[in-house]
């Protein structure tokens, strides 16, 4: 009995079980979504707009999916609304499609021409509207105005509705005024003043003479440079714990004036104690390198100076046969003793190679004047310092607005690539200039010149001056890799005239044309190698004039072969501050022509830092030529004076005719300086420094002079002050001087105008 209980309770079961089934199916297939029905697209096809659907025919329509489908159209950014709704077995989506832009336009941007704006703004004709990427561009329009010191500026977005859901975009823009500096203040400067930091960072403050530059409106990516500049600074003068600790930019409530203030925090001054090598590569000992570490224990702490040691370091162990390296300095600070002990840890690097270097941004510039100043090539072993150096060399060209060089990995673990990306700049230049000469008088200038002649990175220049004792017109080119080589060639032709009337009763011309070439011996070691033909002629003589100088009337030629080498460490080479430089040279004339002599020179000068801004430069030269076979011709004798012995007129100083008062010029000199450079405390825009000088120098002939030539040969000393302006038409000098030492028969002058300068 129990077993027909269990069976019939069984039966029951089932037949439920199965009911609830079909109840299930039922409501299911009456959920079922039948049609997908799209309504509102125009452009759009349907079936783009199911793609983007989670739900799809025959589904069973839940509101969740639904909902996720809902935010998927959104997201796509092509509708401006989207709508599902259910209609029986159908399920309707609605949309209103964003319009196509058809134009847009800039409106009030006085300032900042709209092809700028354009190239900043992501949206486009014919690239669909939507309100998110329209703020976003307006943002963009306002940082951009920002970063140009207008921070009044406005941008109010308008849209025009056209036919065909298109719609006109308009920016309309209130730039304002630009925003100013009012100040630039400093807290927690201890050992530099507020003028000498305000030097420093790039930032200026607002003045009426800083027209021609943007320095003095707010930039925040600026004042991120100014506190890497403040930085720089104090690490290469011995302050190796210094700090930026702020720079706030407080801006007036008018919105038209920022006040900034960098607060620092300088920090003790150091200066470097032991220096020492860890060389951890087997067979490298570390005496062979401290012979190229220049820094000295006693030295002021300069971080610059590290970086230079590290790249001598891996050089010399390339030199050595050591192709991966790693050289890190590790620097332990003696607080009490106020000393950085630096030892260069010297490891093998990770084993990489160079697989490419890509170049990439240089439109006219060839490839090969870029490649060819990398210290790396294809499948050399890579070397961070010579990537560094290489950099360093492209920007040098002065082609580029930036050099961005990048090391990325390569197609394996042990190869990597490099890429260069650069901006090109405006190569070409063309400078008027008149001014003033003592020496030359009233003078104008004109200059062409194109430093990347056709993008292979020659250099033409064709220059002419007119004075009124002076003129001269001048063609150069240089190619600076001859044949593919690190030697600098290439020639010059020159005329030059001059009214010698009142130094030499004598006028002069010399035409003629200057092959050169030059090449490095070592990195700071150079030879130059030149060979000159030119025609000189000495005409108008003066019936008063010297017999000497009247035994030279006529034409000569003059073939001559050149060499100098030039050893120069100093840290810039157009205003140094520090280092030292020397040049030997030799002539020999004779291999053909009429002229035939042989000379010498020297030259060299020394500069030290004594202070900040204050330089003591040492400087002097000499020079000896002798006749082969016949005197010195007149031209190619020595004149001194003016320029290099301040105190006294050009050629004032040597040999002069006891009557007709000439100058004869002599056939050995020697100069000498002693100068002090130093702030004037004029705003550096201005350019203007001064100077305390003491010159010193004499010439004569090499055989007793006639009793009808006054040639003593006694030393010349002389004192005095002056001013370099760097003016946009080029340095002008003038210089206030007093003889101290002279002879009766030199020529004096007081006050001395330079265009240009001068080694």
């Amino acid at each position: 009995m129990a077993f027909v209980l269990c069976a019939v309770t069984f039966a029951y079961g089932t037949d439920d079980a199965g009911a609830q089934s079909r109840s299930s199916v039922q409501v299911a297939q009456s959920n079922a979504i039948k049609r997908i029905i799209v309504e509102g697209a125009e452009r759009i096809e349907p079936g783009t707009v199911k793609s983007y659907l989670l739900i799809r025919e025959g589904d069973v329509y839940e509101a969740q999916r639904v909902d996720r489908s809902l935010k998927s159209l959104f997201a796509t950014g092509l509708f401006a609304d989207v709508s599902i709704r259910r209609d029986g077995e159908n399920v309707v989506i609605n949309v209103v499609e964003n319009p196509i832009i058809n134009r847009i336009a800039f409106e009030g941007n006085d300032s900042t021409n709209s092809d700028i704006l354009e190239s900043e703004v992501t949206l486009r004709p014919r690239v669909i509207y939507t309100r998110s990427k329209v703020q976003a561009d307006v943002k963009r329009l306002l940082t951009l105005y920002r970063r140009s010191g207008r921070f009044a500026a406005t941008v109010e977005p308008k849209v025009i509705q056209l036919a065909q859901n298109r719609v006109d975009l308009v920016f309309e823009i209130a730039e304002g005024d630009q925003t100013d500096i009012r100040s630039i203040r400093f807290v927690g400067n201890k050992e530099f003043s507020d003028r000498r930091l305000r030097e420093i960072v790039q930032t200026r403050e607002s003045a009426w003479f800083r027209f021609f530059n943007s320095d003095d409106v707010y930039d925040p990516d600026r004042l991120t440079l100014d506190r890497e500049l403040l930085r720089h600074f104090y690490l290469s003068d011995g302050f190796a714990d210094f700090r930026v600790l702020s720079a706030v930019a407080e801006l007036t409530p008018d919105h038209k004036e920022f006040f900034i203030t960098f607060t620092v925090d300088e920090g003790n001054r150091y200066t470097f104690g032991d220096i020492e090598v860890n060389a951890q590569l087997r067979d490298l000992s570390a005496e062979a390198l401290h012979a190229v570490i220049e820094i000295k224990p006693g030295d002021w702490y300069d971080i610059s100076s590290i970086g230079k040691t590290i790249d001598a370091m891996t050089q010399k162990v390339g030199e050595l046969g050591f192709a991966f390296v790693d050289i890190r300095p590790r620097i332990k600070r003696d607080r009490e003793a106020r000393k950085l002990n630096i030892t260069f840890e010297v490891k093998e690097g990770p084993r990489v190679f160079v697989e490419r270097i890509d170049i990439s941004g240089n439109v006219r510039t060839l490839d090969k004047v870029v490649r060819r100043e990398f210290q790396l090539v294809e499948g050399d072993a890579f070397n961070t310092a010579k990537l560094r150096r290489s950099r360093q060399r492209i920007q040098n060209l002065d082609f580029f607005e930036t050099v961005k060089v990048e090391q990325v990995p390569g197609s394996a673990p042990d190869k990597a690539v490099i890429k260069v990306h650069v901006d090109e700049k405006s190569t070409g230049s063309i400078s008027l200039a008149a001014g003033f000469s003592t020496g030359s008088g009233i003078l104008g200038e004109i200059q062409l010149n194109e430093s990347n002649f056709l993008g292979r990175g020659q250099n033409v220049s064709l220059k002419t001056t007119l004075a009124a004792t002076r003129s001269q017109i001048d063609f150069g080119f240089t190619e600076p890799f001859f044949l593919d080589r690190h030697v600098r060639a290439g020639f010059d032709i020159f005329h030059v005239s001059q009214n010698l009337q009142d130094l030499s009763s004598s006028d002069t011309e010399r035409t003629g044309v200057t092959l050169r070439a030059g090449y490095p011996i070592t990195e700071n070691l150079r030879q130059s190698v030149l060979y000159t033909i030119k025609r000189s002629k000495v005409t108008s003589v003066s019936d008063s004039a010297s017999e000497l100088i009247k035994d030279q009337v006529g034409t000569e030629i003059l073939s001559e072969v050149s060499t100098a080498l030039t050893y120069d460490v100093t840290d810039q080479k157009k205003s140094p501050t520090k280092g030292y430089a020397g040049t030997l040279g030799f002539n020999l004339a004779g291999l053909g022509g009429s002229i035939k002599h042989l000379r010498t020179t020297a030259r060299a000068a020394y500069f030290y830092p004594v202070a900040d801004e204050w330089v003591l430069t040492v400087k002097g030269t000499t020079g000896y030529i002798v006749g082969l076979g016949a005197d010195v011709h007149f031209l190619e004798r020595f004149f001194i004076g003016g320029d290099d012995i301040r105190g006294f007129a050009t050629s004032g100083v040597g040999p002069r005719d006891k009557v007709t008062d000439d100058a004869l010029g002599a056939e050995w000199k020697y100069t000498g300086t002693i100068q002090l450079g130093l702030p004037l405390g004029l705003p550096e825009e201005f350019g203007i420094s001064g100077r305390i000088f003491a010159d010193m120098g004499s010439s004569g002939k090499l055989e007793p002079s006639n009793s009808n030539v006054d040639d003593t040969g006694s030393i010349r000393v002389s004192s005095g002050v002056g001013v370099t302006w760097k003016s946009p038409f080029g340095p002008i000098g003038m210089d206030m001087a007093l003889p101290l030492v002279k002879e009766d028969f030199d020529i004096d002058e007081i006050f001395r105008v330079n265009f240009g300068t001068r080694f």
